[in-house]
């Protein structure tokens, strides 16, 4: 008999811990080839994981373009005309803003310069020198100080909170520069968070941002951050947050996509519950991001994140037809939740990609019955 007992005591410990082991936050085994999981992405016209981007979640073939002068001339002024002709108010600017400040950031990482050698990202400290009333390069450099002090130390240390800090006046440098501009303001939520502000101080911060853009999904996600239980908030703020969001978007907005995210960020690192992504509260979570995608506009700069998050999502869900639906909109970038949080983006992708194949195969899916 005890025997037995230890036995059941085996089994129980395994359905605890193989969860654990074959995912984190909900992350699924790797598919190695020849694995039946393996469908080749070329039956429906995917690109091969060498080949997708990591570094946008969808095309932008201007600042592509414009990446690539900058990074091979180290001259700053393409990146400044870019900035200047994107328009302050919508979504592409901060997604550009993000964008050219991640590539400094990460240069210099590649680059930390030495004795005779030229850091990377020089590009950015000459066009604040030499262009120190534009607004465009104030908001990149805040953003870069912001993405430097999560890349390079730990949060609660000295080093962390100086380059923080350093990062606050750069946001009140940059928004003197474009008073109506809430970029700025967005950039200063990561700061909030950081620097742990109060949730008095969070609201006047928020406050300035939804006075300049209210519907702004970009600072939605910025900001709910903040109020995840991880941070300085809890779940039930987070999804109050996230509730309030959707109720007020307005018609076409991807606001009502906000509780997904919310979901997302508060997903159990070990789930015991195999039916966890058929509950309620995804299920509920999963429509309202549907009918905001179907909604949204085709060119809306945050469809594609919407999107790639419903891939986790629907596959997770079994859901193998609608996530092939979201797959032929955003195949080919892969620079956003949830494959940004993983050491290798493309292969995580790849991943849900080919078991979103083989569950659409095995009920009768074909790449002839998929429409695009």
């Amino acid at each position: 008999m005890e025997i037995l007992w230890v036995l059941m005591a085996l089994v129980m410990l395994g359905f605890v811990l193989l969860p654990f082991l074959r995912r984190r936050r909900g992350m699924i085994e790797q598919v190695s080839p020849g694995h039946p999981d393996a469908a080749d992405p070329a039956d429906y016209g995917f690109a091969r994981q060498e080949e997708l981007d990591i570094r946008m979640p969808g095309p932008d073939q201007d600042l592509l373009d414009v990446l690539d002068v900058v990074q091979h001339t180290q001259d700053y002024r393409a990146a400044a005309q870019l900035l200047a002709g994107t328009g302050s108010q919508g979504e592409l600017l901060w997604q550009r803003v993000q964008a050219f400040a991640g590539a400094a950031s990460l240069e210099l990482q590649q680059r930390p310069g030495g004795v005779g050698e030229t850091p990377g990202g020089q590009w950015l400290r000459v066009w604040r020198a030499e262009a120190p009333k534009d607004a465009g390069g104030a908001a990149v450099h805040a953003e870069f100080l912001v993405q430097q002090a999560w890349r390079t130390s730990t949060p609660g240390t000295d080093e962390f909170r100086i380059i923080m800090e350093e990062a606050r006046s750069a946001c009140g440098d940059a928004a003197l520069l474009a008073p109506g501009d809430p970029i700025p303001y967005i950039v200063e939520l990561s700061v909030a968070r950081g620097l742990a502000y109060t949730q008095a101080e969070f609201e006047q911060l928020w406050l300035k941002i939804l006075d300049r853009a209210p519907a702004h999904m970009g600072a939605h996600l910025a900001a709910l951050h903040y109020w995840c239980e991880k941070w300085h908030g809890s779940r039930e703020l987070a999804t109050s947050f996230a509730e309030a969001a959707a109720a007020r978007a307005p018609q076409g907005s991807l606001l009502a996509a906000m509780p997904l995210f919310s979901v997302f960020e508060h997903l159990p690192e070990v789930n015991l519950v195999s039916t966890f992504y058929q509950s309620e509260v995804v299920t509920k979570a999963i429509h309202g991001a549907l009918h905001a995608v179907h909604s949204a506009r085709s060119d809306d700069p945050m469809l594609a994140h919407v999107r790639h998050l419903l891939i986790f999502f629907l596959v997770r869900s079994e859901r193998w037809a609608e996530a092939m639906n979201q797959l032929i909109h955003v195949d080919g970038h892969v620079g956003a939740l949830p494959w940004t949080l993983t050491a290798d983006p493309a292969a995580e992708f790849a991943v849900y990609r080919a078991l979103a194949v083989a569950g659409y195969e095995a009920n009768g899916g074909s790449p002839a019955t998929l429409p695009h």
